[in-house]
């Protein structure tokens, strides 16, 4: 299918690895010219000459913490008007919420919640006078049904999420589109490094685990950045227009419930 965004032009957040990188590269096989972002500033510029080498459009790479005004402002200066904006940042580690303090709860919230918003707002409304925009945040499954010790990353997203739900319709009959993304379990470094740390807590071996928790999910895998972001992709398409204000859980049949 031809998604229609040839041409275009788009920030992905935090898109060396992972879900993030999943969402770059299908964008850049529609077509995009792309800003790509991470912390390692050499593993970064490999990603973008392998993307630009892959499907021929134009990569740039802005390395540093997305949550820095000095990058999000490096951001826009590689790429002033964005047509597409993929929000998306890694998530406090496991922890009890007895455990954290307050310095861990506001720089978790201003990691989840305040830096995509952040973003939008220096965006939305050139999208809405140009009459095209996509915006895509990445948060979790667990904003739907909550995961024990991932309750900061939980609250931050769920935050960002109830935020949105009121700028969304503001912004629709301008043809710019605010979408969330729910990942459930996907085959990530992060999901590697949450099984070694149960592994590890449990003697078992991380391939016995990661057994385990695969066969918990009704489709019987994990699922691959790559499929994640060609719907992501989908979301920033012309024929994505209609949808907006959503909440998009893709985790492979794991949450059991009819809405």
């Amino acid at each position: 299918m031809d998604l229609g965004i040839a041409g275009k032009r788009a920030i992905v957040c935090a898109s060396s690895r992972g879900l993030g990188r999943g969402c770059a590269e299908a964008l850049a096989q529609a077509g995009c010219d792309i800003v790509i972002n991470g912390l390692d500033p050499d593993r970064l510029r490999g990603v973008a000459d392998e993307i630009a080498k892959a499907t021929g459009v134009n990569v740039t790479a802005v390395a540093g913490d997305v949550t820095s005004h000095e990058v999000q402002d490096a951001l826009l200066e590689a790429c002033p008007v964005p047509d597409i904006l993929v929000n998306n940042n890694a998530g406090p580690p496991l922890k009890d919420f007895r455990d954290l303090d307050r310095e861990a709860m506001l720089k978790g919230t201003v990691m989840n919640m305040i830096t995509p918003i952040e973003l939008i707002q220096k965006v939305i409304d050139p999208m809405a006078e140009r009459g095209f925009g996509r915006i895509v945040n990445i948060t979790s499954s667990s904003v739907l049904a909550p995961i024990p010790g991932l309750d900061l990353s939980s609250g931050a997203r769920a935050g960002l999420t109830a935020f949105l739900s009121g700028v969304a319709p503001k912004v629709a009959a301008s043809n710019v589109t605010i979408n969330n993304l729910l990942p459930g379990s996907f085959d990530t470094d992060r999901l590697r490094s949450v099984t070694a740390t149960h592994a590890k807590a449990s003697g078992k071996s991380a391939e016995d685990v990661a057994a385990a928790r695969a066969a918990t999910i009704p489709a019987g895998r994990f699922g691959t950045p790559e499929e994640f972001g060609q719907t992501c992709a989908f979301l920033c398409s012309v024929h994505a227009g209609y949808i907006t204000g959503r909440n998009i859980l893709i985790d492979g049949g794991f949450f059991n419930g009819t809405w």
